[in-house]
Parts: C-alpha cells; sequence; structure tokens
C-alpha cells in the first residue's frame, strides 16, 4: 500500500496538464508547464493519473479547512468543543453565506469543498476523453480499468456536490482554458449524471481483482457498487420528493441490487477492534481490510501533497488545558495527536448505546488517560459564589495511574450523585474517588480475552467527567465553560471517538497523520440496504440487516470488557520520534489500555458472556429503550416507516460515529429540523427553507459569462443560487 510516490508522480502529471479549480478559474485547465497533453495519451501518462485520483481524496480526509465540517457539522451528532473556528458548520448562523466569512486560517468554507470537487472532475474528464479518442496503445483490460476509475471519481464527486449543494455545473468533457458558461442546472439532472457515471463504473470495474493502489485502498466494482446504492437511496429519499415520485421505487430496487453485490463480493470483520482499534502501523493488517471500500491514503511519508493532517487531533478533547498537572506540558495524548477539540459528541450520541451490551461504544471512545508525569498533589484556595475563601486538596498521582476519567452512565444511574466533577483547572471542587475499585488496573496488562483486573478501591482522580447526575444531563458543564458557539457555554471536557487516533506522526504530538482515513465500509452498505428495504415495505429484510451489525457489536463470548486499544499506543512504539526514555515512559503512563465501562454500569458483576442475543431481541413494534428514549425527544412518531427510518439513523451513530457521512443522511432523509434541532442544542439558526442545502460560492456564479462574453445578469445568478441565500452584495452578508 506504500504508493504515496505513485501517487505524488501522478499529481505532478495532473498538475503539468493544468487541472486548477478555483473561484476564479473555474475548470481552467489551461497548459502550463514543459509537459504536453500529449503524455496522458501515452500508456505511462494515462496510467499515472488514473493512479492520482485516489491523491484527490486527500482533502476530504486530510484538510481541516476543506473536509471534515461538511460532512459532520451541523448533524445531532457532535457539538462543538470550546474552539469556535468552524462553529458556522454547526450553529448555521449568518456567515453560512454565498460568501463565507471565516474565523481564522482553519476555517472550513463553501468554496474550498466546492473547488477541490472539480479538480477530481476535471482529471476524470481528461482519462475519458483521451481513452475515447483511441489515441493509445493501452489493451482493453486496462483501458477498461482506467476508464472504470475515471467514471467512479467523477460520479462520487457529483455525489458530494449534489449531496451538499443540490445542484452543480456538470462538465463531463475535458477543457482547454478557462470555461466561464455552463447551463443551469436541477436536481433531477445532477442526480441523474451521477447515479450514470456510478453505473458506468459499477459496469466497467472486473469485480474485485483491480489492485492498482494496493490492498484495502484500490477501488473496485464493490466501491461502485456502494456508492451507487447511496445515490440511488438520496435520489428517491425526501429531499428530493418535488420531483422524484416517477422514479422513486425504481431507484430504490435498483440501489437494493447494487447493495446486494457489494454486500456479496465483501465481508466485514469479525469483531469492530479489528476495522479501527488494532491499528499499530502504516500498511498495517485492518488497513488491508476486506471490509473498507474507500479511504483516504497514507503512510509515513510527511511532505507535499503527501502529507495529511491527523483526524484524530479534532475529536481529542483539550489535554493540555485542563489536564496540565499530569500530561506534562504536551498537546495532545503523547503520540495520538494535537488537542485541537473540534467536535465534542453530543448527549444524543453518548446515550443512543446501549451501554452494558453494545461494546461498540467501548471501542468507539476513549474514556481512560493515564499519567504522563508524577503529579505531587497541592493544596488550592479559591473564592466560592459568595467570595469566601475555599480550601482544596488535591491528591499526588503518579506515572500510570489514571488521571482523566469519563464516566458513560445512563439518566437512571445515581452511584455517583454524591461526588463533585470536573477538571480540577476549572472545577477544583472535583472530589471524585473510586470507592469500590471499578476502574481497571492499568500498565497494559489487560488483554482483549482474559480476565479483568482492578485497580485499588479508593483511588481518587484528578479530572473526572460524568454524562448524568441526578437524573440530569451534565456532561457539557466541565471543563472550560468559556463562551463556545454564538454566545452558548464552551466545553473542552468530553470523551473523544478513537477511530481515527494515529500515533505514528510527523513528530512527536505532531499534525499531520500516516494512517488511513476510511471514508467508506461495508457496514454502511448494510445500513443503506436495511433502509431500502424499509421504503420497500420488507421489514424482516431489513432486521436482518441491522442485527448483523448489532450482532458483531455485541461483546462476544470471553471477551475483556475492560480492555481498551487504539492507534496510538502500539504505532507509537515503532515510531522514530519517541526517542527519549522519558517520553518512553509517558507513553506507557498516558496510554494505560483500559477503559470505564464497569464504572460507568456500577451494579454490574464482572462477566465474559456473549451479549448478541439481547442485542439481536428488538422488534419494529419495540425497538431498544434507547431508541424508545430518541424518539419520544424527536416527537410523538407513530408512522411506523417514519420510526424505522429514525431507528436505522441511530444504528449509523452506533457503528459510524465520526466517520464524516452524518449530516448528508440527515440532509437528505430532512431530518435536521426535526431530529438535529432537538438533539443537538448548538444548532441554533436552522432554517429549513434554505439549510437543507449549502450555498453554491458567490465567486463562482459571479464568474459565469454567456456565449457570447457577457456577464449574466441579476436574475440569472439569483437562479444558480439555492433558495433563502442572500446574494454577495446584500446588507445581510456582514
Amino acid at each position: 500500500m506504500k504508493f504515496n510516490k505513485y501517487i505524488a508522480a501522478g499529481l505532478i502529471v495532473a498538475t503539468a496538464a493544468g487541472f486548477t479549480s478555483c473561484s476564479s478559474d473555474f475548470l481552467d485547465e489551461h497548459y502550463t508547464t514543459g509537459y504536453s497533453t500529449d503524455y496522458l495519451k501515452t500508456p505511462e501518462g494515462l496510467k499515472s493519473l488514473t493512479l492520482a485520483l485516489y491523491g484527490q481524496l486527500r482533502w476530504i480526509g486530510g484538510y481541516e479547512s476543506q473536509g471534515y465540517n461538511a460532512f459532520m457539522g451541523g448533524s445531532d451528532e457532535f457539538g462543538l468543543g470550546t474552539d469556535q473556528c468552524n462553529e458556522m458548520w454547526n450553529t448555521y448562523d449568518w456567515r453560512m453565506a454565498p460568501i463565507w466569512t471565516t474565523v481564522n486560517g482553519n476555517t472550513g468554507t463553501n468554496a474550498t469543498v466546492w473547488d477541490q470537487v472539480y479538480f477530481g472532475i476535471a482529471s476524470a474528464n481528461e482519462i475519458i476523453g483521451t481513452v475515447q479518442n483511441g489515441d493509445n496503445s493501452l489493451d482493453q483490460t486496462t483501458i477498461n480499468l482506467c476508464l472504470a476509475h475515471a467514471y467512479f471519481m467523477r460520479g462520487y464527486s457529483y455525489y458530494i456536490l449534489t449531496s451538499q449543494f443540490g445542484h452543480c455545473a456538470l462538465q463531463t468533457e475535458p477543457v482547454i482554458g478557462p470555461k466561464r458558461t455552463f447551463e443551469n442546472t436541477t436536481p433531477k439532472q445532477c442526480w441523474e449524471q451521477t447515479i450514470s457515471d456510478l453505473e458506468q463504473a459499477y459496469n466497467l470495474f472486473d469485480g474485485e481483482t483491480n489492485n492498482l493502489a494496493g490492498p484495502g485502498v484500490s477501488w473496485t466494482k464493490a466501491t461502485a457498487a456502494h456508492f451507487l446504492a447511496k445515490a440511488y437511496l438520496f435520489a428517491a429519499s425526501e429531499r428530493n420528493d418535488d420531483w422524484n415520485s416517477d422514479v422513486k421505487s425504481r431507484y430504490l430496487q435498483a440501489g437494493l441490487e447494487a447493495a446486494n453485490y457489494a454486500i456479496s463480493a465483501r465481508h466485514l470483520e469479525n469483531n469492530v477492534i479489528d476495522v479501527y482499534g488494532n491499528w499499530t502501523g502504516v500498511n498495517c493488517a485492518i488497513e488491508q481490510s476486506n471490509e473498507l471500500l474507500l479511504v483516504c491514503a497514507q503512510d509515513n511519508n510527511f511532505s507535499g501533497r503527501t502529507a495529511c493532517r491527523n483526524p484524530g487531533a479534532f475529536f481529542n478533547p483539550q489535554f493540555s488545558n485542563f489536564a496540565n498537572t499530569t500530561l506534562g506540558g504536551e498537546r495532545g495524548c503523547i503520540t495520538g495527536g494535537k488537542d485541537f477539540q473540534r467536535f465534542r459528541p453530543t448527549e444524543y450520541t453518548l446515550s443512543a448505546f446501549d451501554n452494558v451490551n453494545d461494546s461498540r461504544l467501548w471501542k468507539s471512545f476513549a474514556t481512560v488517560y493515564g499519567t504522563a508525569v508524577n503529579y505531587s498533589g497541592a493544596t488550592e484556595t479559591v473564592k466560592d459564589k459568595d467570595g469566601n475563601d475555599v480550601t482544596y486538596e488535591h491528591p499526588a498521582v503518579a506515572i500510570g495511574e489514571p488521571s482523566v476519567v469519563f464516566i458513560i452512565n445512563k439518566k437512571d444511574e445515581h452511584k455517583y450523585d454524591n461526588f463533585n466533577f470536573g477538571a480540577i483547572r476549572y472545577q477544583p471542587e472535583a472530589n471524585f474517588v473510586d470507592v469500590e475499585g471499578r476502574l481497571p488496573e492499568g500498565g497494559r496488562v489487560q488483554k482483549q480475552n482474559g480476565e479483568s483486573t482492578f485497580g485499588p478501591a479508593n483511588q481518587a482522580v484528578l479530572n473526572s467527567w460524568i454524562l448524568y447526575k441526578n437524573g440530569e444531563y451534565v456532561g457539557r458543564k466541565f471543563g472550560n465553560e468559556a463562551t463556545g458557539a454564538m454566545g452558548t457555554p464552551g466545553n473542552n471536557m468530553f470523551p473523544g471517538i478513537s477511530k481515527h487516533t494515529c500515533g505514528y506522526l510527523n513528530a512527536y504530538a505532531g499534525d499531520n497523520g500516516s494512517r488511513d482515513i476510511v471514508l467508506a465500509r461495508l457496514a454502511e452498505t448494510y445500513l443503506v440496504r436495511a433502509e431500502i428495504k424499509v421504503r420497500l415495505n420488507d421489514y424482516p429484510g431489513a432486521k436482518d440487516d441491522i442485527d448483523v451489525l448489532r450482532k458483531r457489536g455485541a461483546w462476544h463470548a470471553g471477551e475483556n470488557r475492560s480492555y481498551y486499544v487504539d492507534g496510538c499506543y502500539a504505532a507509537a512504539i515503532s515510531s522514530t520520534f519517541i526517542d527519549k526514555a522519558s517520553r518512553v515512559a509517558a507513553n506507557d503512563g498516558w496510554n494505560l489500555g483500559v477503559n470505564s465501562y464497569y464504572l460507568s454500569n456500577p451494579d454490574l458483576e464482572v462477566t465474559y458472556a456473549s451479549t448478541e442475543d439481547v442485542m439481536t431481541n428488538w422488534t419494529w413494534d419495540n425497538l431498544p429503550p434507547e431508541d424508545e428514549a430518541i424518539l419520544a425527544r424527536i416527537g410523538n412518531i407513530t408512522d411506523k416507516q417514519a420510526r424505522a427510518i429514525n431507528f436505522i439513523l441511530n444504528e449509523h451513530t452506533r457503528e459510524l460515529c465520526g466517520e464524516m457521512v452524518r449530516w448528508e443522511n440527515l440532509s437528505r432523509t430532512k431530518l435536521i429540523e426535526t431530529r438535529a434541532r432537538k438533539l443537538n442544542s448548538d444548532i441554533t439558526f436552522f432554517d429549513p427553507s434554505k439549510h437543507y442545502v449549502r450555498p453554491i460560492p458567490q465567486a463562482f456564479i459571479d464568474m459565469l459569462q454567456h456565449d457570447d462574453g457577457t456577464n449574466l445578469t441579476d436574475a440569472e445568478k439569483a437562479a444558480w443560487q439555492n433558495p433563502g441565500y442572500v446574494g454577495a452584495s446584500d446588507t445581510d452578508v456582514q
């Protein structure tokens, strides 16, 4: 899978041909260097450009200002940490406009998403055009492979554009020189183009044989089938109800057939820990999993276009801020990345799991951190709310002892109501003590299949967090409560998603990662197929698909429920950046290899029993308690299909949380208003009349011209823009 040097070479070819996409020179593909586009007509040139298509995915998973927020912001799963650079994606405030108002260089905009996608479209068009011209010496197998890649990239790109913006500029031929004339489009036309391209790719790929970019990375027929099924489902969903009535049934049936192929051609890992947890370094076994359908591929080349920011940093709480006493001044969990605290899981996300029987909660979130440096304890005197001095004693903590603990309990659990929680830097009254010794023994002694062993009773924890106390959601009341999104309280202390954790970075606690970023995997295909079956009234079949994932997500017989692993510790050991004895000790002390499962379920006896039967013991009329509680919060939903789709969306969270697919699902089902606003308090300015699609960048609209070179009129520009968004010259744009 170490093919970054080949991707880089292909990108040079692409750049040499002049494939750029910027708001001022849209689809400007003019010749800019000593290379000629004739090179692309050679077998070597065409193969290089085809392989370079894989590098186009890097903007999605590797650059904060372009990717993450568009796919995860403004949904029910994540609110904001204390950092506010991208809050408009979550709040839908006035800055989400045709001309985006940025906070700083980390702010992602509609234009950066729009522009990046067209780079891939331009490259795909050049491949298709070159092959169709017939001026090359390639054999038919290679022609089919190159065309399959090109049609997939173009279809996938139009999927992103249409799902994000509702409609877009359609360009299906290579362009020489700047192009400023495009026909306005409808969502129907854009979905038809997306589906057509993905169908072409599906028909051209030779099964699962492609190994152009290596196992776990190469696109295959199953990759195309997955996105074809998603495109059919999106086109048949509620956001397109103004035009899809005549094709809905046909689209659903076609989507079902595409999903059937992907599921028949690939297989799931037996344990979710082998999807994300057991990442041990570049090109390790889980990066070559048969379950992976589309990834942003990375390795340990941290230069130029092959560099990619480590996404794990965006899910981390701000360790260096609230755990400064025990972290040793580092900005992150030693080698797991910086603590950028962009995405804070909502109450909904953490309460959606069966926290006793669903292992996915404990295999997806980091809930216990140790001590990187010895802390000798301290006496602190602060003023209370009445101005009186109050003195607190903070206990000493040695390297390897728990320092930060997150308790993910249920609303009706009251074991810890008498304790104070928080980060001692901000909540000096925090005094949690593990009275009964429910925290596992650290030091990485826990094994995946082995006995749970526990630390001492009455162990004090300096920084402690709890989801519910006295029957109230309090998970947002700890850490730094400085101003957050649009004046609402912020929060930098929360359990972080561990799926993207990368211990092999470009520097000690560096920015750039080496771990492949998963953009699509077969588990999502099962959920897509389940929803299609619900819409086709096949509820038994839909339950079967969901239960495949719920059974896998259960605890399996013999599993140690105290065991925790992510992509940090093992990879850090092999990193050349862990080169000092003190840093090795810090890594050992911080990564204890345990979770807070038994602490969060304080009345549960230690057990090694399977929960597979429990996880599949539900019916459409009697959903699991977590789901019934969520439905009650959303509203009194009695319609069977609506209940089923909401349940499937909950299952999306349990299986795919943090995997950059959430916003599109809530947008296509038009459930941001009725669902996300009620489950995410940060969504304060959502307007259902416009926010189900993003504003088209005004710079693109302003550069459009007629065939005769004249500019568009104001009315013609307004026709291009999505409804509800003000124009660039309006006084409402601040």
